[in-house]
């Protein structure tokens, strides 16, 4: 339960949380490039360890999820996110003490629970401290901020790690987490309860069914969002560019790893977040609304998804995947706002929960679905071409959901 500062500090309160989240990532967002490598540092037994470790920290969030938005409730944000940044910490410090497979899993499943305490809190940092007239340009701003931590944590661990260790860099990484510490004192007030009932309380002018439609629809489509872009998109890059390339590719005369090639994109796309994100958000923050913007990035999408399997010259798939990416920064950040909109017409922390924990199975099953199909014979074109198909029935839904929403306002003029 936690107040919102006055306007004027609002972004800078929403800021100063993206940029704690961004620290505690750098640990963990380093072990998806260093630890499939220099695994035996861990004290690890065989490298099948690494795919569970790297795994199990999105499954233990979905039992603790519940827990964690009901402890929101209890407590304030600040409470929550200074949990968050010490379990968060002590984990990083933990990966350059701590030696064995049974170790690790205990250090993963922790950074699992801080980082519920992260997204439940983050969501709800930009729910409270924003507006409807910012809320696209926050949600998009907190994003792109929090995921600086995972550029810097891969590109600081690759270059450091293989000079210094792995377990000094862990250490570094993990006092740089503590740092968030004093920016959660310095950002965050308590408020109480009575305020915090004001700010949750439901407009009784809003059609309860209405809103639990929507509430379906925005999770629903939370979830298949997750999987495609978080599950789908982001575990099978290389493979795909291996599939259809080879282990090394030549671009502009280079001669690269897919490896390395597809971390690049990725980190192409982490750079743009804040910039991207927060314009594609400020945008939907306009008299049209988000849902006209969101149609048009799920009807690209749809169309260039698919593309991405098909049997094209390099550079043309480069750009189709820029196309790709820039529609995943705009439809990630647009249905984090449209959640965050209708989680003021009810419990927030209640409603950011499920749609939470609806992301993390999308997220988890995404991989799984992938690594099932691509073994089939075409199975990245089964794979893509049926994300395509998702993506454009997500589109008619929500066109629906615009026309029918046009029809109410004409007929309340």
């Amino acid at each position: 339960m936690f107040t919102a500062r006055p306007k004027s500090s609002s972004s800078n309160v929403i800021v100063l949380v993206a940029i704690i989240t961004a620290l505690s990532l750098l640990g963990d967002s380093m072990l998806y490039i260093v630890l499939p490598v220099y695994w035996k540092e861990a004290g690890l037994d065989s490298i099948w360890q690494v795919g569970i470790l790297l795994a199990v920290n999105r499954f233990i969030r979905l039992p603790f999820n519940p827990f964690i938005g009901w402890l929101y409730q209890k407590i304030s944000l600040r409470t929550g996110l200074i949990i968050a940044v010490v379990l968060g910490s002590v984990t990083t410090l933990g990966y350059g003490i701590a030696k064995g497979f049974i170790a690790w899993i205990i250090l993963r499943g922790l950074w699992g629970i801080a980082w519920s305490f992260f997204r439940i809190g983050g969501l709800s940092t930009v729910v409270y401290y924003s507006n409807d007239s910012t809320r696209g340009k926050a949600m998009g701003l907190y994003n792109g901020l929090y995921r600086t931590g995972s550029l810097f944590g891969m590109l600081l661990g690759g270059v450091l790690v293989p000079i210094v260790g792995l377990q000094y860099v862990s250490i570094l990484f993990g006092c740089l987490s503590f740092i968030g510490l004093p920016l959660v004192f310095y950002s965050l007030r308590v408020k109480s309860n009575q305020q915090a009932e004001a700010v949750q309380r439901v407009n009784n002018n809003v059609s309860l069914h209405k809103i639990l439609k929507h509430k379906i629809i925005i999770i629903i489509s939370g979830f298949l969002i997750a999987m495609l872009i978080q599950g789908v998109l982001t575990s099978t890059v290389s493979a795909i560019l291996e599939h259809s390339y080879g282990e090394k590719i030549t671009l502009f005369g280079l001669v690269i790893s897919v490896t390395f090639f597809s971390g690049l994109l990725q980190a192409v796309r982490w750079a743009w977040e804040p910039f991207l994100g927060s314009l594609f958000g400020h945008w939907s923050d306009g008299p049209s609304g988000r849902i006209p913007l969101y149609i048009l990035s799920l009807i690209v999408s749809s169309f260039a998804f698919g593309m991405i399997a098909n049997d094209i010259p390099l550079l043309i798939w480069v750009v189709i995947m820029l196309i790709v990416m820039i529609g995943a920064t705009s439809i990630t950040t647009l249905t984090d706002a449209l959640a965050s909109d209708i989680a003021k017409t009810s419990n927030i922390i209640s409603f950011l929960t499920v749609y939470s924990i609806a992301q993390d199975i999308g997220a988890a099953i995404g991989p799984f679905i992938s690594y099932m199909l691509i073994e089939v014979q075409n199975g990245f074109a089964y794979l893509y071409w049926g994300g395509s198909v998702i993506f454009g029935v997500l589109a008619i839904g929500w066109t629906k959901i615009h026309l029918e929403k046009k029809q109410i306002f004409s007929r309340s003029m």
